[in-house]
Order: C-alpha cells, then structure tokens, then sequence
C-alpha cells in the first residue's frame, strides 16, 4: 500500500497540486476540522458509496490515527481505486483546516 505523510500531502496541498481526499471518519469527528477539499465518507459507509468513486484518480485517504484509512485503502484498492494512506492521520496534521 502507498502511503504518504501528513508533511508531503500538506506540500502538496500547499503547492496547488490538484489532489482527491476522503476522510473517512465519522461526521461528527469530521465537524472539529478536516482538510481543505476533503471529502467524507465514513469507513462503515466506504463499501456503499464506492460507485461515487472514479477508478481514474487517486484518492488519499485520512483519519484520526492512521488505522481506519489503512483498512479503507485495503479495501478500496482491492475494488480496483488508487490510494495513497496518510500515516499518522489528522493527529499528525499540521496545515489548514476547516
């Protein structure tokens, strides 16, 4: 699995690289901040809302700690999607939220 960390997908942010972010927590953890432009779709709901997904793009996947995005990047990438986990998760954040 790819992985990145929060400091490379933040330059990345910060350079204007166009990027795709789903978060995968739940809403309510989602309400305290999340990255600028990420989308969310919790990990219990992830199987469910994959055909709203483009198999063309890859998708950087966030959570809190790390361990949730890792199971969701499984499993997209089983489905045929390119991921790329972000270790650490929003714990490790540093840039923008909102």
């Amino acid at each position: 699995m790819k992985e990145i960390t929060p400091k490379e997908l933040n330059r990345k942010l910060s350079s204007g690289e166009n990027v795709s972010i789903i978060d995968v927590r739940e809403p309510a953890e989602v309400a305290t901040g999340k990255i600028p432009g990420a989308m969310n779709i919790s990990l219990r709901l992830l199987e469910f809302r994959m055909h709203e997904l483009d198999k063309q793009i890859e998708y950087y996947i966030v959570c809190q700690a790390g361990g949730r995005s890792s199971q969701a990047a499984q499993l997209l990438s089983k489905n045929g999607f390119h991921v790329v986990n972000m270790v650490g998760g929003m714990r490790s954040w540093e840039g923008k939220i909102v």
